[in-house]
């Protein structure tokens, strides 16, 4: 039994990691970086003064870290992670960010989502939204495929 595909026989899927994917995950790893390093000085120096916020950034870190692996993998379970981390940090950054204004007594530090990403010039709120766009653009190649074929 033949199957049948909308792509014209011998098509290739565009790859997720070239032209802007390639800006994407570079911009990730930047942010995974800076995310990572700012919560590590501030766990170690000063957690006490703010356990969430510090905590949040720990976490920032992580999703940031894991987003990145998850865009340059290929696969459909990859795929998925990227999905879900890419949607966590929006989440993150909106909910964060809300309350770091509604409710700034709630961090008397910023994490790196508050004010919406502010400390990081906004790079937060914009950089999940590109991601779920380009995930949206470069889907994994249909189950059977084979997976250079992304």
């Amino acid at each position: 039994m033949t199957t049948h595909t909308t792509e014209p026989r011998g098509a290739t899927r565009p790859r997720r990691l070239s032209g802007i994917g390639r800006v994407l995950v570079a911009v990730y790893g930047v942010l995974a970086l800076a995310a990572t390093g700012r919560s590590l000085v501030q766990i170690v120096e000063k957690f006490d003064e703010a356990p969430l916020a510090y905590s949040l950034s720990a976490l920032a870190a992580v999703v940031y870290i894991v987003a990145t692996i998850a865009l340059v993998r290929p696969g459909r379970t990859w795929y998925r992670i990227a999905w879900a981390t890419i949607a966590f940090e929006f989440t993150g950054v909106i909910v964060i960010g809300a309350l770091s204004v509604i409710r700034p007594d709630l961090f008397p530090h910023d994490t790196v989502w508050s004010g919406f990403g502010r400390g990081y010039l906004f790079i937060p709120l914009v950089l999940p939204l590109l991601g779920m766009w380009w995930l949206a653009r470069h889907r994994p190649a249909p189950a059977g495929a084979p997976e250079d074929a992304e």
